[in-house]
């Protein structure tokens, strides 16, 4: 079992940055994908960036490459997504989830999730 708590969502104008933190509990954290994802009001959810557990591997949706990058401290337990350069439809609820060995961009296989961090960008 895999708990996850995000962190540093927030309110940003148009073309700021934001960095949000997922730190998951449990002593075997490499050995899990993480992943990012989003939902906006109205929208499906939608995978963002997923990173496997070495790190070496990482997967970004084409709307976000080059401007977002996932990242993980497997001594912190803890995984990052560094936004920059954000547009107002990145405003979303931005969940991270966990899964066991290789990564993917589907939600689906996803078993563990957080509670969600809001993040809203103002044109």
């Amino acid at each position: 079992q895999v708990q996850l708590v995000e962190s540093g969502g927030g309110l940003v104008q148009a073309g700021g940055s934001l960095r949000l933190s997922c730190a998951a509990s449990g002593r075997t954290f490499s050995m899990y994908a993480m992943g990012w994802f989003r939902q906006a009001p109205g929208k499906e959810r939608e995978s963002v960036a997923t990173i496997s557990g070495s790190g070496r591997n990482t997967y970004y949706v084409d709307s976000v490459k080059g401007r977002f990058t996932i990242s993980r401290d497997n001594a912190k337990n803890t995984v990052y997504l560094q936004m920059n350069s954000l547009k107002p439809e990145d405003t979303a609820v931005y969940y991270c989830a966990a899964r066991w060995m290789g990564a993917t961009m589907s939600s689906q296989e996803y078993p563990y999730w957080g509670q969600g961090t809001q993040v809203t960008v103002s044109s």
